[in-house]
């Protein structure tokens, strides 16, 4: 869950066998050379036409999966949920939403997933639970319920308490009156998601026995959710005026979150072959360091949001801005730690139409282009469903077509407050997480082939020429590219391990690099504009093979040994001669 505002994120990947030691201290991991495919469960595919995803509909899929030559799925949550973040509001943390299925879907998927060679990651949603949960339930009943420190609260009779940001609440406070025990309960997100008191370590130890219970079932892995934000000053202290336009600065890292990550290391992780980390990684590079520096036996991959919020602006991003993010994550865990590499997720609008190019011109060729970004780059990609067919933004005109809670609550606000309810619309057209929650384009057939019903939410009116049937037939297809770009990563370590070189630094438009190791040595070329470019990468491709390009025609013009002339948006991946 969370909205553009959140600075980094990561996963956790459980795997349950016991350690390899031996490999271990190799440096080389299994989630270091994975392909992550996250999964929004509730576009993905509709199996019993009541118009939601759901655990049947991706069994249904999974050699679809299998094709595309990815390793890990990443799903959203599928926890028992009364929905109100589509979710990410947990009621029950070891059953199966009803919408989603049984727990004999689910190991069924889990069994289908493993006989393909596929590992499973699920969302772990603990910064907070559902006030339906009965932990919740429990805690609201009495001031002395043993329930009662599992949450935040501050009894009345103090006065209100220092004012806190909300960032799905209509008003974004995130103190809630509840007259039942005179008191307000705390809430960063919706008032339906109270956050969980992680100074409790009754609370802590639920948490962990109910990892552990997963795991046991065979998951291999957990993505922890907003968990930079657990650990709070429970003093709750006044907070600057103005706080809240950079409230991460105040809620990231609070205290002993350092400690609650070492002991889950300690209760749950060290205890299987594991691979950790929590969305959201702090206010600094040392504080993403040290989540995942080894030696302090915390977590192991940082998934950093700066990049990914380059794209905010509806007006477009500087290339050059962009490369230097990327290039400056990629400096500081170059010798130490470990890096995710994604532009999308189900929390962004679609990646073509914020990094890209959607018209119908350019789509294909820039969704292309930034498949090979990702496919290239050090640190393990991440890619989200849809994106392998170059999906775009929907871009609803009314209001009532939108279904994402936190849009619908800001609506709300903007109107209560008499905001500009255009440009309101205008923005979301573009920035609207449920942009990227539309139905996957199976075909060309009624709802694109989704559902028999009535889907949760409309099916991009695009579907009929952007489809998986209409792209497996296309040899040049977005589908196609993608599987041709992820088996090249898949079978050429250097672009998972390789050392990584920026080269003309300074051009406008082209982000050209190098991968080295393992005496091989690959030049990636991406052309960031709809207009041709040039770039001096000073180095003699002449003689090059080219493994990978995203035109169908012959590749870009090469001249004076060292220069390439690039169409728009084109992309080349090189083997270059030693």
């Amino acid at each position: 869950m969370r909205t553009l505002f959140i600075a980094l994120f990561a996963i956790t990947l459980l795997n349950c066998p016991q350690k390899n030691y031996a490999q271990e201290s190799t440096g080389k991991k299994w989630w270091k050379e994975a392909v992550v495919y996250q999964i929004y469960p509730r576009s993905f595919k509709d199996a019993n036409g009541d118009g939601i995803g759901d655990l049947q509909g991706i069994i249904s899929k999974l050699d679809y999966i299998k094709s595309l030559g990815v390793n890990v799925i990443w799903l959203n949550p599928i926890y028992s949920s009364p929905n109100d973040d589509n979710g990410y509001d947990v009621s029950d943390y070891r059953n199966i939403m009803k919408e989603f299925g049984t727990m004999n879907d689910f190991n069924a998927l889990l069994k289908g997933m493993h006989e393909r060679g596929i590992k499973l990651v699920m969302d772990l949603v603990v910064n907070h639970s559902s006030d339906e949960h009965e932990w919740f339930k429990q805690s609201r009943s009495s001031r002395t319920s043993p329930y009662r420190d599992y949450y935040h609260w501050w009894n009345a009779e103090k006065g209100k308490p220092n004012p806190r940001y909300s960032l799905f609440d209509i008003n974004h406070d995130a103190w809630r009156y509840d007259s039942l025990t005179n008191a307000y309960y705390l809430h960063y997100f919706s008032r339906k998601q109270p956050d969980l008191n992680w100074e409790n370590p009754k609370l802590r130890s639920e948490i962990y026995a109910m990892m552990k219970y997963w795991c046991d079932k065979g998951i291999d892995g957990f993505r922890l959710d907003a968990f930079q934000f657990a650990a709070k000053d429970t003093t709750f202290p006044k907070f600057p005026d103005g706080y809240e336009k950079n409230f991460s600065l105040y809620y990231a890292v609070g205290p002993h979150l350092h400690d609650y990550l070492q002991e889950m290391n300690r209760e749950v992780l060290s205890r299987y072959d594991v691979m950790s980390v929590a969305e959201g990684a702090g206010n600094s590079y040392k504080d993403a360091h040290d989540m995942v520096d080894a030696d302090r036996k915390e977590l192991n991959m940082a998934y950093a949001f700066e990049g990914v919020d380059i794209a905010n602006n509806p007006k477009g991003y500087s290339v050059l801005h962009f490369k230097e993010v990327f290039s400056r994550w990629d400096s500081l865990f170059a010798s130490k730690g470990w890096l995710s590499i994604f532009l999308a997720n189900h929390d962004q609008a679609r990646m073509v139409s914020r990094f890209g190019n959607d018209s119908p011109q350019f789509r294909e060729l820039s969704s292309k282009m930034l498949t090979t970004f990702i496919m290239t780059m050090r640190g393990t990609p991440y890619y989200y469903n849809g994106d392998e067919l170059g999906m775009t933004n929907i871009r609803f005109d009314k209001i009532e077509d939108y279904r994402d809670m936190s849009t619908l609550n800001e609506y709300k606000h903007q109107q209560n407050i008499g905001g500009d309810m255009q440009k309101f619309m205008e923005g979301i057209k573009y920035a609207c997480r449920d942009n990227g929650r539309t139905p996957i384009q199976w075909d060309g057939t009624k709802n694109a082939g989704f559902t028999s019903g009535t889907p949760w939410i409309k099916v991009n009116p695009n579907y009929k020429t952007i489809n998986v049937a209409a792209e497996e037939k296309d040899q040049n297809s977005c589908l196609n590219y993608f599987r041709k770009v992820v088996a090249l990563r898949n079978h050429n370590k250097v672009l998972v391990y390789g050392k990584y070189t920026l080269l003309d630094k300074n051009n406008p438009n082209v982000y050209a690099y190098t991968r080295e190791g393992d005496g091989k040595k690959m030049l990636i070329v991406l052309n960031f504009s709809a207009n041709k470019a040039q770039t001096n990468i000073g180095i003699t491709v002449k003689n090059a093979k080219l493994l990978a390009a995203n035109y169908t025609d012959s590749a870009a013009t090469v001249y004076n040994s060292s220069n390439i002339r690039l169409r728009p948006y084109e992309s080349l991946i090189y083997e270059l001669n030693n």
